[in-house]
């Protein structure tokens, strides 16, 4: 599938990092490093602007290795970039550990994931249909 893409930034597009990868990884478009103090939050520019067919979005998802390693992540986790969204992607980091967090020009900082969705119409009805787990929900099936 093609996508429109326009790379205002000076890092190269977003790529796959290997042949079965699901998500590419998105790269922070700074003047100057941001220092993420413990806790805060923060809106990360990366300087590229989408434009997505009918049907899908783009969900924008942590890198495992920041957060493990360094207790960044991205704070409304999966961000959605809408199909019809025509501004520049930007992505909403939190610093969840105790110390100070730097992010670089360049840096690795999220990944992108590009999914189908379809939008669904209401039907209201009275009851639901029936089903073998009913209104279990929260560790109802046990912890085998």
């Amino acid at each position: 599938m093609d996508v429109q893409i326009i790379n205002k930034g000076h890092h190269p597009l977003p790529q796959y990092a290997t042949d079965m990868s699901a998500g590419m990884d998105i790269r922070a478009n700074l003047d100057q490093p941001i220092v993420l103090k413990p806790m805060q939050r923060c809106l990360v520019p990366t300087g590229l602007f989408i434009s997505l067919p009918d049907g899908y979005e783009a969900q924008i998802r942590p890198r495992s290795g920041l957060a493990l390693k360094k207790g960044v992540t991205v704070l409304n986790t999966p961000g959605t970039i809408d199909a019809d969204y025509r501004g520049e992607i930007g992505i909403i980091l939190i610093n969840l550990s105790q110390e100070d967090f730097v992010i670089e020009d360049g840096e690795r900082v999220a990944q992108m994931i590009i999914t189908r969705y379809e939008q669904i119409r209401w039907r209201p009805v009275e009851v639901l249909d029936e089903t073998e787990r009913g209104a279990g929900g929260f560790g109802h099936s046990g912890v085998k």
